[in-house]
């Protein structure tokens, strides 16, 4: 295949070239930027290694000179650790249009398995499930090239009821959408978008809300009825989600299975490996193991595309965007995934609990284009299935030839051959002794197992490209209460500190195997919870300093003022720009550097303490799942712009007691300027602006605190903070006043 003319890079597309690349006009502004703030930081660690030696004559003015360094110095390291997303930012554009040149028929295409997770149908409701199976199954690329696995880790017969009905709609779903070149392919999306205006449009809305009806019957009943007794007959009194047998069912074969319309639907396959008590199952991670090997043993696509349930697709043509990349001989041999952007739809206007993660989804991943390419979101992304198994240039071959990634399977996907091999690969003893999560397929070791796993990969050569079309690839649920937003990054803390700590630590394996840029900038991400210290630090030092009266920061009068200034307003200036300019509004990016100190203040915290009693043997809760219920109240709450912090948590303990202080100390150098002390004023007016910056960040925050309702701080965590915050100022009037 001619790979001349298949990618530019200049910004001016040929006419037959699939993609191009072009980097962005900031590149150069952000280097001049990042060395002048690199100065500023130099000599600002000049500033404190000169108070720190020549003017910490007592323990409390050496406590408070060291913390503040401490501070200052991680967030110096973060900031240096960003600027590597900002050293060649590269933005990329697609035309499928193009493809026909090299995929000149059907049979060209290369064959696709979807990898969808789930683990609760209570949680995760399986009509989400459905809807993200069926608008992927109706994508615009040859149906007989693609297979569908649906992982059900919770083991649930309501699952498996689900998707049968799924296939059912599917034989009435799929020619619809092909003969009304229907955009938009996920039903429930479908219809809440476009009114019926046809007879066959309310037929199948019909059949659609008559699915859903029997769906959400069978899940609030908690069982499926006895004519499904075939499908279901594993489904013992012994059957526990914990404790059961493999169960793989086909649901769909293309083979044999057609549509209304007499066209071959895509192959559907519900897969619940075997759960045992004594074994590790190592979360969704091992999920997607078991799913790569039972879709090796059926149709060994070499193309994988993972999605969580929620994920449903919104463009059918993602598929010839990502064949762009897959297709360009000159990125082959080391293009090991095509990442697509994560977006949620149902955020509210001014995105409260800033779920969009623009930063995280969206700006970074432009800023990894220009490197080594970006690291694996956990869904949305096509993986070559090659790039599981062993760095480019070096295969490692899998225990069994049946699961080689170049292995053509030649059976029937129902075959009692290629049946008994899937089960055998599901078995949950079925790794011991294999290289499975440590030197092929997803890694295991750290909770957040897509960055673990993408990092992994590029560590070995495997390159990568963040794919971010105008029309979003994919549609997600976010939650929608803080306390599930917080849970969530709890349960991302640890699993940065598990990387962090390991003999894979990005700023030693990463940086050796990597580079600097892409060392620093895994960095960035699993050095996440340290941004904890330095929050801690700004939230109580300079509040309890100033209802002490004590002075810690330059006065007004003083050159250092100035750089502190700078450092501040240069920080947040850039950040905001690199929102305004990624398509955020103001209000969404003071709502993002909002959570930002919350998260510090709360759940990367706990998540250190948390990863620190589990290094030590102390057993934690374990792994939460966030729930994809939507309940209509909060809904309705977070659709007004409310927030809803749900339920009681001690995360929100350490938070309430910093509003408090800043609050208490704000109020004082109000006093202070109303009572015309300009000395004290000028030389406390640092400490003030923290203090009010804090005020202003935490209005929601008191708020809650006086709110009577279920949606509010409870009134036991509000006292609980009130009483800790005064013991704390209690500690720091003894420990400043000597």
């Amino acid at each position: 295949m001619d790979g001349k003319g298949l990618s530019t890079t200049t910004g001016r597309p040929t006419s037959t070239a699939l993609h191009t690349a072009y980097p962005s006009r900031r590149t150069t502004a952000n280097r001049i930027f990042a060395a002048i703030y690199a100065s500023a930081l130099l000599a600002l660690f000049y500033h404190h290694t000169n108070n720190l030696l020549f003017h910490s004559t007592t323990f409390a003015s050496f406590f408070t000179s060291s913390s503040l360094l401490i501070a200052d110095f991680v967030f110096a390291f973060m900031w240096l650790a960003t600027q590597s997303f900002r050293m060649r930012p590269l933005y990329r554009e697609e035309f499928p249009e193009n493809l026909k040149r090299v995929l000149k028929k059907e049979s060209d295409f290369p064959a696709i398995d979807v990898l969808i997770c789930t683990a609760d149908p209570y949680k995760e409701p399986p009509m989400g499930v459905v809807n993200t199976a069926l608008s992927v199954m109706a994508y615009d690329y040859p149906a007989e090239k693609i297979s569908v696995f649906v992982s059900d880790d919770g083991g649930s017969a309501l699952t498996l009821f689900a998707i049968f009905e799924a296939a059912k709609f599917a034989g009435h779903w799929l020619p619809f959408c092909r003969e009304n070149d229907v955009v938009q392919r996920c039903p429930e999306a479908y219809f809440a978008a476009n009114p019926s205006t046809t007879s066959e449009t309310d037929k199948l809305k019909t059949l659609y809300e008559s699915m859903k009806a029997r769906v959400k019957n069978v899940v609030e009943r908690g069982k499926v009825d006895d004519q499904y007794h075939q499908a279901f007959a594993k489904w013992t009194d012994g059957f526990t989600r914990q404790d059961h047998p493999t169960v793989i069912q086909v649901v769909l074969d293309r083979s044999k299975d057609k549509d209304i319309t007499g066209h071959p639907m895509p192959n559907l396959v519900y897969v619940s490996r075997q759960k045992s008590t004594t074994s590790t199952h190592h979360f969704k991670a091992g999920a997607l193991n078991v799913l790569l090997r039972v879709s090796a043993t059926m149709s060994n696509a070499p193309v994988i595309l993972t999605l969580d349930c929620d994920m449903y697709s919104n463009d059918p043509q993602t598929p010839l965007r990502m064949l762009c990349y897959f297709s360009d001989p000159e990125l082959q041999s080391n293009l090991g995934y095509v990442q697509f952007p994560q977006r949620f739809h149902g955020i509210n206007k001014n995105d409260i609990y800033a779920s969009e993660l623009k930063r995280v989804f969206q700006i970074n991943p432009v800023g990894f284009n220009g490197l080594a390419g970006p690291n694996y979101l956990g869904t949305g992304c096509f993986f070559s299935r090659r790039a599981f198994f062993g760095a480019p240039s070096a295969l490692v071959s899998p225990e069994i030839p049946e699961l080689r990634p170049d292995n053509v399977v030649c059976k029937p996907i129902q075959s009692s051959e290629v049946l008994e091999l899937a089960h055998l690969v599901a078995g949950c003893d079925y790794e011991k002794e294999a290289q499975w999560g440590y030197e092929i397929g997803v890694r295991y070791g750290s909770l957040v197992e897509d960055f673990f796993t993408s990092y992994r990969l590029q560590c070995e050569g495997w390159k990568s490209i963040f794919c971010n079309p105008e029309k979003a690839a994919f549609y997600g649920y976010a939650p929608i209460s803080l306390v599930d937003v917080l849970n969530q990054y709890v349960r991302w803390s640890i699993g940065n500190h598990e990387v962090t700590f390991s003999k894979y630590c990005p700023l030693t394996f990463g940086i050796r195997y990597m580079g600097i840029l892409m060392g620093f900038a895994y960095a960035h991400y699993s050095l996440w919870p340290f941004w904890s210290i330095p929050m801690v630090i700004y939230a109580f030092l300079p509040s309890l300093a100033l209802l002490n009266g004590v002075s810690i920061f330059p006065k007004v009068s003083e050159p250092w003022f100035l750089l502190y200034l700078f450092l501040f307003l240069g920080s947040y200036g850039q950040d905001l720009l690199d929102f305004i300019l990624e398509e955020g509004t103001l209000k969404k990016w003071w709502n993002d550097q909002r959570i930002w100190m919350i998260r510090g203040l709360s759940c990367f915290w706990f998540g250190s303490i948390e990863y620190f009693l589990k290094s030590l043997g102390i057993s934690t809760h374990g792994f939460d799942l966030t729930s994809k219920v939507v309940d209509q109240e909060q809904s309705k709450r977070y659709e007004q712009g409310v927030f809803d912090f749900g339920v009681e948590s001690p995360m929100f303990v350490p938070m309430t007691m910093a509003v408090i202080t800043n609050l208490a100390a704000f109020c004082l150098g109000l006093v202070v300027v109303l009572t015309g002390r300009e000395s004290a004023f000028e030389g406390l007016f640092m400490q003030v602006l923290i203090s009010g910056f804090g005020v202003l960040n935490s209005l929601p925050v008191y708020e809650a605190m006086i709110t009577s309702s279920k949606r509010g701080i409870p009134t036991r965590t509000t006292l609980l903070s009130v009483i800790l915050s005064s013991v704390l100022f209690v500690a720091a009037f003894v420990a400043l006043r000597k």
